[in-house]
């Protein structure tokens, strides 16, 4: 029988364990998270701002936006921390808290951009009903459906893991706290939490893709029988362009780390995965949504480049 000991503190065995590249990846992730945090920033304050943006589609991308910043504020800092740090210690309590965080906001985002798929969806098949639809009290209910419905998928993964036993190492191979890494520690009998992981947050993130396609599905369908014009088609996907870009980035990788089964070489891969999903997709978002987004790009301009004009006027 192994030896069972309580744990205070995990230790993060991060990016990389060459000395060297540190100060590099420091440079690397603290660029990424600074950017995240003015982008995300800049179309959350226009979001409430703008009054032209004060529509069902601005609402739920300055939800968005929140989350985005949210969620790389649970992993990049202490990431950024441990880069510059000889010993990567993070609390047993610290390393739960982070890992409820984590799956709380991912679950919030698979969610969110379902709903943001059905709002695109309302807009374009059913646009003279649509401001009935989506009315206000509609859309703050759907955004804290998401909200509170990965409060309970969180607690389930924390409360789970936080029972287990550990007793093989404090070697955590991964740069923050997440369900499989700390799995591979465990001393306990895992496979309930290895269920709950690929039941659970499959289901959630699996059912919210689906949905998301099925709205896109629908508004193809829909469209070709109305008007069977290329044309019109063309022109309405062209507004769903942005948010179907960050399905991608958003379903691609968190496919390839959680409905997948674990291996023992995976935990590699997934930490390089781990990466794209938790600081570069949070990065993209708001780019992607200002490259494509003309209503965005005149409203950055209006808010902050007024601003800017009025601040070099002042100085001369």
């Amino acid at each position: 029988m192994e030896n069972v000991t309580t744990v205070n503190e995990f230790l993060l065995l991060g990016l990389t364990s060459v000395q060297q590249l540190q100060p590099f990846f420091f440079v690397i992730f603290l660029i990424i998270y600074l950017i995240n945090l003015v982008g995300n920033g800049a179309i959350l304050l226009i979001a409430i701002l703008e009054p032209k943006l004060h529509s069902p589609m601005y609402f739920f991308l300055g939800n968005l936006s929140c989350l985005d910043i949210c969620y790389s504020s649970v992993t990049l800092p202490k990431v950024l921390i441990n880069l510059l740090s000889a010993r990567r210690a993070i609390s047993f309590l610290g390393c739960i808290t982070q890992l409820y965080f984590f799956h709380f906001l991912g679950s919030t985002e698979a969610i969110l951009l379902a709903v943001m798929a059905f709002d695109r969806f309302a807009a374009i098949c059913n646009p003279l009903r649509y401001p009935v639809i989506m009315n206000p009290k509609v859309c703050i209910l759907l955004a804290a459906v998401a909200w509170i419905t990965s409060i309970f998928n969180a607690l389930v993964h924390s409360v789970m893991t936080a029972r287990l036993n550990f007793c093989r190492s404090q070697e955590l191979n991964h740069f923050f706290c997440d369900v499989k890494p700390l799995l591979e520690l465990a001393c306990s009998n895992t496979l309930l939490n290895q269920w709950l992981l690929s039941v659970v947050t499959g289901s959630v993130s699996m059912g919210a893709f689906f949905l998301t396609l099925l709205s896109y599905l629908y508004i193809i369908c829909s469209l070709l029988l109305k008007h069977k014009s290329c044309r019109i088609l063309h022109k309405a996907l062209s507004t769903c362009a942005s948010h179907f870009t960050v399905v991608c980035l958003f379903y691609g990788p968190v496919g390839f780390t959680y409905i997948r089964p674990a291996s023992a070489t995976s935990m590699t891969q997934d930490r390089m995965v781990a990466i794209v999903y938790s600081a570069v997709t949070p990065v993209l978002n708001p780019l992607i949504y200002t490259l494509r987004n003309k209503e965005v790009r005149l409203a950055l301009k209006k808010t902050f480049g007024s601003k800017l004009f009025k601040d070099c006027w002042q100085h001369h």
